[in-house]
């Protein structure tokens, strides 16, 4: 299983989140405390955004987190208010800079953690669903990258999405994935997506069998929560200084991060409040 970590919040150096924690996802590609696969050593990436430019900047890498030189000095020199950071344990698709997340398209940036089951039986039927121009961007071969295409494809039909549209999207994009899944095998698939446009921010935690327990995801708000009211958070929308969304908690803090509810979205506004979404 890969590790993942996104941030939407005030501008901060990407060490802040990348390197200082107790449990960066940098000591997480060479340990990872809540994963089957304890080493996530198959490459990484790393997309951000800059105010003077929509597009997002990339950096992806062969090397290993936890041996990357570029990657710890970058990480001390560029600041951002929006980036993803994604470790890799090779599943579907081969070593390859292509396979590494997060995958880019035009304004958007998407990262995976989870799996479709027999995905080379649906993969040809996946990719009869895009139109030319989103099957020619496709460069690797991971099931995350097609999860990706699909939800461009669907997307298509807005001209400008809300987050209404983008989580009603993201919805569709699973249920296509699992009506496919089912002709195939009873095995679940594990989506557990952020994406971004640069100003929101949609994550899930999910897993298409009610009865299978998805993989770890936890938020962060920037502030220790007192347990009394976590419920309350997840009921309301709330407004936090800065959002993290991790795999693994970063630090020892039970005050300090939740887990997201499985079959979940977190949905976060482009002013940081923040709401959650069922998902069937």
């Amino acid at each position: 299983m890969c590790r993942l970590v996104a941030y939407l919040g005030k501008k901060i150096l990407l060490s802040e989140i990348l390197i200082k924690p107790r449990n960066s996802i940098i000591k997480q590609s060479l340990l990872a405390r809540e994963s089957t696969t304890l080493t996530n050593g198959d490459g990484f990436g790393l997309g951000w955004y800059i105010r003077q430019d929509e597009t997002p900047a990339l950096f992806t890498s062969l090397f290993p987190a936890w041996n990357d030189r570029n990657l710890s000095y970058l990480s001390t020199k560029i600041e951002s208010s929006v980036f993803f950071a994604h470790v890799r344990a090779a599943s579907t698709g081969g070593i390859s800079q292509f396979n590494c997340h997060p995958f880019l398209f035009e304004h958007w940036m998407f990262m995976h953690n989870g799996w479709i089951p027999h995905f080379d039986k649906i993969k040809r039927q996946l990719q009869d669903l895009l139109d030319d121009d989103i099957f020619s961007w496709i460069k690797g071969s991971t099931d995350s990258e097609l999860v990706f295409a699909l939800f461009l494809q669907l997307a298509k039909k807005y001209d400008s999405p809300n987050l209404v549209d983008i989580v009603g999207t993201i919805q569709e994009t699973f249920h296509i994935i699992n009506s496919l899944v089912k002709k195939n095998t009873k095995k679940s698939s594990h989506l557990n997506i952020c994406i971004t446009d640069g100003k929101r921010l949609v994550a899930t935690r999910y897993c298409s069998s009610k009865r299978v327990k998805p993989e770890t995801m936890y938020l962060s708000l920037g502030k220790r929560v007192n347990p009394k009211k976590r419920q309350i958070i997840l009921e309301n929308k709330i407004t936090a200084p800065y959002i993290v969304i991790a795999s693994e908690k970063l630090s020892k803090s039970e005050l300090e991060w939740q887990p997201i509810p499985a079959n979940n979205c977190v949905i976060i506004e482009s002013n940081l409040k923040l709401s959650f979404h069922a998902l069937d």
